[in-house]
């Protein structure tokens, strides 16, 4: 009998990774070669872990991590102890909610990407016990949050018409009662939390990225108070209670430009913003259960700072110090001054730390689950501006390869983020660790006009007919790219998802000359058709971002700019990737865009896969189609 070599079977492995996943439709899509997979093995899997929130009773975290294909939540009862895992099953769980002094795990799960969420109950005190499905099995069901005794959930749904956002109150017990308390004549509507005393409900009326107000509502008679200005376009977000109900403290661009922490008083809906934060805006805020610390990260230059206050003074405190990156998920611990959080660092991916603001005492929960099979490099970014048409100073987010292995003027991969009010920060690269390692393609990750983070003058330079002057951008990314001495600009390819594949094809359209290839990952496609065909609880607020298709002057705009008007403009090969259950960008089209693209007898490779939404997020499509875009860079970018 002959034993198969070592090489023989991982070579057999990489064959069978290489085949098309049963879920994707790939078309025009060369064979991937049996060996990619063994060359892109190193860098799959390279993802971390999140935190998600706090046991309601013990020191113990909440976190997600990946379970063969999708992320579920799991509890640990120490710092890097081992996981238990509470969620199970083919669609990934991102989040979930303890209750207040108790062992029901309240969390949301859709199908398929469809974002149509339902809540469920586990009790993690019998992880065997299935879990209860709360809500109808159909309808969108989000922004779930506990009640302080942990006997309700309020939650915001748009079961009534598919489009308008209710407010329910739900017992969880039986008979598992449940009463109305809102019912929206839009998708803006929200609960965030509840008083401490359970009477108040805080919510939050959301028009857009510019305009947002904040209610409370009595829990007995629903009766709603507005708590922000009436009049005047202001944006609130991160809501919460303080100093026992007495206040709401958010971030708001209250006389400023930027997101600030702001203290709201219940009674009298008086404002004043907090002294002692950077200029740059706030992201994330959260108190302390017993209403006297105020936690809130800011996003500068990217990067985030953690900012402390004690509310009795109002004074600011000394701050924990942490590692470099972008911090998400703040939660403070039960009857503590900890407050729990995911950091993500150039040189890991995420992970679940703690950080005690009584002691300055810095904890990390997780350590990068799943270990690389390789040391791989993690090159730090450089920050460059460039100054557009208008004298509008651009930042852009450099990577380049280690020019002592790929010496030379190196090829370009320019990548767009999602949105548009989205923005490109640091933190670890994951797969496309090997763009820089192993294909020595540098990556340009500009935030053109429109992006977050900069202030909200800089987010509305692209609002409506304004939209052109991102594009334009580009061309002024393109030029520095010329004058510099790394970057290869005759080798330049564009990549984006969601708004961001939008402007990957805008690039393909508006520079056909400079781009050798673009990848376009659930883009948008034609404004008019996607403002019509995207879910009904989304269309008013992208109208009031893109702007109104109905009305004839603007729909002139959105044609002359939307990509698959111009397909005859395109000489570059085209990658595109959608989720045939993609709620937000439908489907229909990524199919407008391959079709008019081969209608002028350009090359488009399509991959639409059956099982996801908007982006793959299971393991083995994303898988495929990491390996489709290295095997489609390396034919059109790089030979």
């Amino acid at each position: 009998m002959v034993r198969p070599t070592l090489f023989s079977v991982l070579l057999c492995a990489a064959a069978v990774q290489a085949a098309v996943p049963p879920n994707i439709v790939a078309e025009g899509v060369p064979p991937l070669p049996p060996t990619l997979a063994a060359e892109l093995a190193p860098y799959l899997g390279l993802g971390g872990a999140s935190f998600r929130g706090w046991h309601s009773t013990r020191r113990a975290a909440l976190v997600t991590t990946r379970i063969g294909d999708a992320s579920h939540l799991h509890l640990m009862d120490a710092p890097l102890a081992k996981r238990a895992a509470l969620t199970g099953g083919v669609e990934p769980v991102k989040g979930g909610l303890m209750q207040p002094g108790g062992t029901q795990l309240l969390y949301s799960s859709d199908v398929g990407g469809d974002e149509n969420h339902q809540l469920f109950l586990k009790d993690t005190a019998d992880l065997k016990a299935p879990p209860r499905r709360l809500t109808d099995g159909k309808s969108r069901n989000i922004e779930a949050c506990w009640s302080r005794d942990g006997q309700r959930i309020a939650f915001s749904t748009n079961r009534r018409n598919g489009k308008d956002s209710d407010i329910v109150i739900k017992e969880i017990q039986a008979p598992y009662a449940e009463r109305v308390v809102h019912t929206g004549t839009s998708a803006g509507w929200g609960p965030l939390e509840w008083s401490p005393d359970g009477k108040l409900l805080l919510l939050r009326q959301s028009m857009s990225l510019a305009e947002s107000r904040l209610w409370t509502m009595d829990v007995a008679t629903a009766q709603k108070t507005q708590i922000t200005p009436k009049t005047g376009r202001t944006y609130f977000t991160q809501a919460s209670f303080g100093e026992g109900g007495r206040a709401v403290y958010a971030l708001a661009n209250l006389d400023s430009d930027f997101l600030t922490p702001t203290r709201i008083d219940v009674a009298t809906a008086e404002l004043r913003r907090l002294a002692g934060g950077p200029a740059w805006d706030g992201e994330e805020l959260v108190v302390s259960g017993d209403g006297t610390r105020l936690a809130v990260t800011f996003n500068v230059e990217g990067f985030s700072a953690l900012r402390c206050w004690d509310l009795a003074t109002g004074q600011l405190l000394p701050a924990p110090k942490l590692k470099a990156g972008v911090l998400s998920n703040l939660q403070f611990r039960p009857g503590s001054h900890e407050v729990g959080f995911s950091l993500n660092s150039e040189d890991s991916p995420s992970d679940a730390w703690s950080a005690d603001l009584d002691s300055a005492a810095v904890t990390r929960w997780t350590s990068r689950t799943s270990k690389p099979k390789l040391e791989i490099p993690s090159p730090e970014p450089v920050i460059s501006r460039t100054l557009s048409f208008d004298g509008v100073s651009i930042p852009s987010l450099i990577y380049h390869p280690d020019p002592r292995k790929f010496p030379g003027k190196r090829p370009v991969l320019m990548i767009f983020h999602g949105g548009p009010e989205g923005q490109s920060r640091p933190g670890f690269r994951g797969s496309s660790h090997f763009y820089l390692n192993e294909l020595g393609v540098a990556l340009v990750y500009p935030n053109v006009r429109g992006s977050t983070g900069y202030g909200r003058k800089y987010l509305a330079l692209d609002d409506g007919v304004k939209r052109e002057g991102a594009i334009r951008d580009i061309g002024a990314v393109l030029d520095w790219i010329v004058q510099s001495d790394r970057l290869d600009a005759t080798r330049v390819a564009s990549y984006g998802g969601s708004y961001g594949g939008f402007m990957s094809l805008a690039c393909l359209v508006n520079y056909p000359e400079r781009f050798r290839c673009g990848v376009d990952n659930v883009g948008i496609a034609n404004f008019a058709t996607f403002l019509r065909d995207t879910s009904d609880y989304r269309r008013n607020a992208r109208r009031m971002e893109y702007g109104d298709e109905r009305k004839p002057e603007i729909k002139a705009f959105l044609d002359r700019i939307s990509p698959a008007n111009h397909a005859e403009r395109i000489r570059a090969p085209l990658l595109i990737v959608q989720g045939k259950n993609d709620p937000r960008v439908p489907f229909t089209e990524a199919e407008q865009m391959r079709d008019a693209v081969k209608g002028q007898g350009g090359t488009v490779w399509y991959v639409l896969a059956k099982d996801e939404g908007h982006g793959f997020a299971k393991k083995v499509n994303a898988d495929y189609q990491f390996a489709t875009t290295i095997l489609f860079l390396r034919t059109h970018l790089l030979n």
